[in-house]
């Protein structure tokens, strides 16, 4: 199911799912171009200046999994380069995290989607165990596992795990809708819906 969201913009999701379910706007890819990624949320929670569950989890997330992280920390990186790689060798699609991480550079190099809060040289400790798998607060948005996560250049959205098949059925009726559109017809019904709510609020052209 959450493969099948790689098709779909973040765009379209958050036209469906509104705001509460976007990740804000400091959340962002760290390099350019991204590629959309898509898959279930694996969600991890670090406290300020620790990054110890980040590290366990690259070892406990599934293939195709998308690591979410809780953590808010802008003083200290919560992965580097190696760590990156090891995720990457495992099959995680991503890492979406609300916090920092440092070796931009290698993750770049290695094509590993990192949408996070920034970049800093320092890293976290590791001396604070959590339990892993549990709801999360990233980018302003409650993630629990197993939730899609959907991010590409515009963003971050998490789709509910239980709305999913409803939100992609949706969004490619949407979708499709859009691709047999030219742009004369949008132009035409976006001005007559412009024009009515402006007519509606006593102004005219």
């Amino acid at each position: 199911m959450a493969d099948a969201f790689r098709d779909v913009p973040t765009t379209a999701l958050a036209d469906l799912l509104g705001r509460e379910q976007v990740m804000d706007i400091g959340v962002r890819p760290l390099w350019q171009p991204v590629p959309r990624v898509a898959g279930p949320a694996f969600t991890v929670r670090c406290p300020p200046g620790d990054n110890l569950m980040l590290h366990a989890a690259i070892y406990r997330a599934a293939p195709g999994s998308v690591i979410v992280v809780e953590s808010g920390d802008l003083d200290y990186a919560l992965a580097g380069g190696n760590v990156c790689a090891v995720a990457q060798r495992r099959g995680v699609a991503a890492f979406v995290a609300d916090g920092l991480i440092r070796d931009l550079a290698e993750v770049r190099d290695l094509g590993f989607p990192v949408f996070a809060r920034g970049v800093i040289p320092i890293p976290g400790a590791k001396a604070a165990p959590a339990p892993l798998n549990e709801r999360v607060r990233c980018g302003g948005v409650q993630v629990d596992a197993g939730d899609v996560v959907v991010a590409d250049e515009e963003g971050v959205v998490a789709v509910p795990s239980a709305r999913a098949a409803e939100i992609l059925t949706a969004a490619r009726a949407r979708l499709a809708q859009e691709a047999a559109q030219t742009l004369d017809d949008w132009e035409t019904a976006h001005r007559a819906r412009v024009d009515g709510i402006l007519t509606a609020r006593g102004m005219s052209l």
